[in-house]
């Protein structure tokens, strides 16, 4: 199942799309990565799913990589007297921890961690945004606040604080137990949702102990500020538009899009571009011009993956979705401005050994008009590495690691490999040459180069080159 795109694509599951039949017609669409999202997700679903995505994977003998997107902690106000209230533009407000039902004048509040933390000028945004609350005098007891957009609000609508920083953990006791489901189940990615600083992606490391890779979402204005420090805590991270949209203005959001994703390309991490990017195809067979374009702007930027939620978890043409993807990312690749606007992206490497390899690899494999650029790689690193380059050559990883072959299915231009580790250099050159022909990435007659850690097997010691011919019984001819 060789793609014929750098760009990964994220499909979310659901009822419309979680049985075997369906992963698999997803997969074949062009889904690397299956997202499993925890807020309408049991522990015990989750695992049907993470089976179905493995018996998928066993069929076709390519690495697929399963994120597991924990709820993280919802916020809400509590009851009304009546069904809803209605509140007028100037009006106040108050927000308290006392538990009995509101009405037009007050709410009960039960996170007594906000009613703590709020201050004066603070805003709270209730109902998705709908409503706009600013606070004017607060107290571990009430928050009295100044309605500046009103509305309709009923009960137990979400609050979202883009002023104000909690200082309680992201990870909720629900988000602990399906953590440890997840992990157990074998995910590869877990994204932690509502992050506001870097110490709640080293909470959840502890956790995992390297049993899958962390990527924080960015939802909240409070991450994106301190960006550079959540990226060398994570793994990856994910541009989640949605969240981000509703806590600072709209037309902010796709200049935080274009930051991240340089960011994180400077980083060597990967990327996930999210929410509403078909989002009509929720209920049609095919998109708006605007959303193909929406999709077209983050792959131009170099994105790891694209990703689609309620298209393909509960939408009426997953299927079609996941395609309709597929096909914008293999046009917007063969477009003549793709790859100048990539290398004029591309960061300076940095100061490490790997990532001077990994640049000289990209400008040989340039020069030379080399096929394909081979990463032997361990832990996954090399191939980052090299991806980080966003070389022109395609890139094969081969791993001796099941889990490093599907962590590796998020990274753009990354086709994995799981095959035995090479005895010596002879025979990693020997089968680089094999797997590149075998897998459609090298004709006879074509050179490849190989970048490896020697002594072989061991993690992050990226420090070796070398070309190869591929012969014409996929043999090396040096």
């Amino acid at each position: 199942m060789r793609r014929l795109r750098r760009t990964k694509i994220v499909a979310t599951l659901g009822p419309a799309s979680s049985d075997q039949p369906m992963i698999a017609r997803l997969f074949a669409a062009g889904a690397d990565v299956f997202r499993i999202n925890m807020s309408h997700t049991t522990p015990e679903r989750m695992r049907a799913i993470v089976a179905a995505i493995r018996a998928v994977e066993a069929e076709h003998n390519r690495p697929i990589a399963i994120l597991v997107d924990l709820q993280g902690p919802k916020l809400r106000i509590g009851a009304f007297t009546t069904e809803a209230i209605m509140l007028e533009k100037g009006a106040s407000f108050a927000l308290d921890s006392t538990p009995t039902p509101g009405d037009a004048g007050r709410v009960h509040l039960p996170h007594p961690e906000i009613l703590s933390a709020l201050a004066a000028g603070d805003r709270l945004l209730l109902d998705d945004g709908k409503i706009r609350l600013v606070v004017e005098k607060a107290s571990p007891k009430q928050a009295l606040t100044r309605v500046d957009v009103g509305g309709r609000l009923s009960a137990r609508k979400g609050v979202s604080l883009p002023d104000t920083t909690l200082s309680f953990s992201v990870l909720t006791k629900k988000d602990r137990t399906d953590l440890e489901a997840a992990l157990d189940a074998g995910a590869d990615w877990i994204a932690l949702s509502f992050i506001q600083r870097p110490e709640d992606i080293a909470e959840a490391k502890k956790l995992t102990r390297g049993r899958a890779a962390i990527m924080a979402k960015i939802e909240k204005p409070q991450a994106a500020l301190c960006l550079g420090e959540i990226m060398d805590a994570s793994d990856a991270i994910m541009v989640a538009r949605g969240d981000l949209g509703v806590e600072m203005p709209l037309e902010k959001v796709p200049g935080i899009q274009k930051q991240m994703t340089r960011v994180a390309r400077r980083a060597g991490k990967p990327v996930v571009v999210a929410t509403q990017m078909l989002e009509s195809m929720i209920t049609s067979p095919v998109p708006t011009r605007a959303e193909v374009s929406d999709v077209a702007t983050a792959i131009f930027e170099g994105a790891d993956a694209v990703m689609l939620s309620a298209e393909s978890a509960a939408g009426q043409y997953p299927a079609e979705a996941v395609a309709t993807m597929n096909r914008i990312a293999e046009e917007v690749e063969s477009d003549p401005t793709y790859r100048a606007i990539i290398q004029a992206q591309r960061a300076e490497p940095e100061a490490t050994g790997a990532d001077a390899i990994a640049a000289a690899a990209r400008q040989i494999a340039e020069t030379l008009d080399l096929s394909a650029i081979v990463c032997w790689t361990s832990s996954g690193a090399t191939a980052l590495r090299v991806s980080r380059e966003r070389p022109e050559p395609q890139i094969v990883a081969i791993s001796p690691r099941l889990s490093t072959g599907r962590k590796l299915a998020l990274v753009w231009g990354v086709h994995c490999v799981v095959a035995e580790d090479a005895h010596d250099q002879d025979d990693m050159v020997d089968r680089a040459c094999r797997i590149a022909f075998k897998d459609g990435f090298a004709k006879s007659g074509q050179r490849i180069i190989i970048v490896a850690g020697v002594p072989l097997g061991t993690p992050g010691a990226t420090n070796m080159v070398r070309i190869a011919f591929v012969g014409t019984e996929t043999a090396p001819q040096e």
